[in-house]
């Protein structure tokens, strides 16, 4: 199997993407490592998987939950020594938590409070840098590792806004910003962790199914050249690929999975 008993730190891994990254690494042999701030929500999503799988690609370490707050530098060392204590090594760090405040994409451009601005800006963009600092200094005690980050299609283009017309769905200028924010971070640490064994590369995807009005999931597609939104399902083979040995010298790059939507 191509991720062959690769541990796999997936953090934010109890939603909706992350269940299908966890459920990806498995099915390939690897261990997939549910790192969420709810630890519940951390253990059902195990409780899920396992039942989807029916136990086929299962051992008894194919799925790990540990408690993780990105914002948190004692969570995150806490679990990197507990990860360490228990596998005796990671390879490799999904960063893919999504903090956010309450008033995350209720309000326009113009009405857009600073406060909130910053708030998520340092939740989502600080989180990730904070994630990817501690587990780069692990990574290159280990002398090897791979830095996975979620960016967006919005991160890469400019949104399309016509896709909204019609809905109360509106594409918030902040997640435009922090997901640009993540491909320029995986640009500076590929190059400043140069020659240490460490990688960094970022997924774009297009947008996720996840009950959206019709007419917004119609105007989409129209932008694209196939299927439209995606399922989580369709970012695991990209996932998969940067996670494996078949990509060793891909490095700061920004893999883009968007069924055609930023032609």
């Amino acid at each position: 199997m191509i991720l062959k008993d690769k541990v796999v730190v997936v953090t934010g891994g109890a939603g909706l993407i992350g269940r299908g990254f966890i459920e990806a690494i498995i099915r390939h042999g690897g261990i997939g490592i549910i790192a969420d701030i709810d630890l519940a929500a951390a253990e059902a999503a195990k409780n899920t998987i396992y039942q989807n799988l029916k136990d086929e690609y299962l051992n008894v370490d194919s799925i790990f939950c540990i408690e993780l707050d990105i914002t948190s530098k004692a969570s995150l060392e806490s679990a990197i020594t507990t990860l360490h204590s228990h596998f005796g090594k990671i390879d490799a760090l999904v960063n893919n938590a999504y903090p956010r405040t309450a008033m995350w994409g209720k309000k326009n451009f113009f009405e857009v409070e600073y406060d909130d601005f910053c708030a998520n800006m340092n939740m989502q963009m600080g989180g990730y840098l904070l994630t990817s600092q501690q587990f780069a200094k692990y990574f290159k005690q280990q002398g090897y590792g791979n830095i996975i980050s979620m960016s967006s299609i919005q991160g890469v283009y400019a949104p399309k806004f016509d896709t909204y017309i019609g809905t109360q769905m509106d594409s918030p200028v902040e997640y435009s910003i922090i997901k640009a924010g993540v491909c320029h971070m995986t640009r500076y640490m590929a190059k400043y962790l140069a020659n240490t064994g460490i990688r960094a590369n970022a997924i774009a995807p297009g947008g996720i199914l996840d009950n959206q009005p019709q007419s917004f999931l119609e105007r989409y597609k129209g932008h694209c050249t196939s299927k439209g939104m995606l399922d989580p399902q369709d970012l695991s083979g990209t996932l998969v690929f940067l996670l494996s040995d078949a990509s060793e010298y891909i490095n700061g790059q920004i893999l883009v999975v968007d069924d055609g939507w930023g032609l």
